[in-house]
């Protein structure tokens, strides 16, 4: 709300009607001062968004007119891009992140039928499954990667086990696919040749 010096009251946070002669300098100071900088961080937003289409756009078009020139006619792939303008002092990149999580329930009941096989499957031809299994469930930082235990799932045929093969279905059961997100960056070559990065937040936009 953009309360001014010449109203005869301000509202205050819980909607009381303050009587402007009462409103210190240093909180009209506030008061103006906060106003401009929402307007101004308001244009700057729309800016960025408007920005962010112009680059998504431009990085379609460039795919596109590579795809062409090489003879290759499909759809853009929207997948990660590099690239460069002529003499590579500009580079442009589009990175999509497709995230990959576990739905913790279903990979504990994974974990625990895996368990079961290590107490069980005690033939040395399944040495090899456990040392894969003991390192896949290694966690860093008290969280499971899934690009070390969905792996597993590829040894379904060679191990063999009924076990092990209750345990891989669950894994795949469990995986769970959050939204892509899609980053666009620009980087500039300095004086040293080395690229350097344009600072543009775009990943909340």
């Amino acid at each position: 709300m953009n309360q001014k010096t010449t109203d005869p009251n301000w509202i205050d946070e819980n909607g009381q009607a303050i009587p402007v002669k009462r409103i210190t300098k240093c909180e009209k100071l506030m008061e103006q001062k906060s106003t401009s900088l929402l307007k101004g961080s308001k244009s700057i937003n729309q800016h960025l968004i408007g920005f962010k289409k112009d680059i998504k756009a431009i990085c379609e078009e460039v795919e596109k007119a590579s795809l062409a020139e090489n003879g290759v006619v499909k759809e853009n792939s929207k997948g990660n891009l590099t690239w460069y303008n002529f003499d590579r002092s500009i580079k442009v990149e589009r990175s999509v992140s497709e995230p990959v999580k576990f739905d913790e329930l279903t990979i504990s009941a994974a974990k625990a039928k895996l368990d079961e096989f290590l107490n069980e499957a005690i033939e040395s031809k399944f040495n090899f499954a456990k040392d894969m299994i003991l390192t896949a469930f290694e966690t860093t930082k008290g969280q499971l990667d899934p690009k070390k235990i969905t792996p597993l799932t590829r040894y379904e045929s060679k191990v063999n086990h009924p076990l092990f093969t209750e345990a891989c279905k669950l894994i795949q059961q469990a995986l769970r696919r959050p939204d892509s997100k899609t980053y666009y960056r620009i980087w500039a070559k300095d004086a040293d040749g080395k690229y350097q990065a344009v600072e543009l937040n775009f990943s909340n936009i």
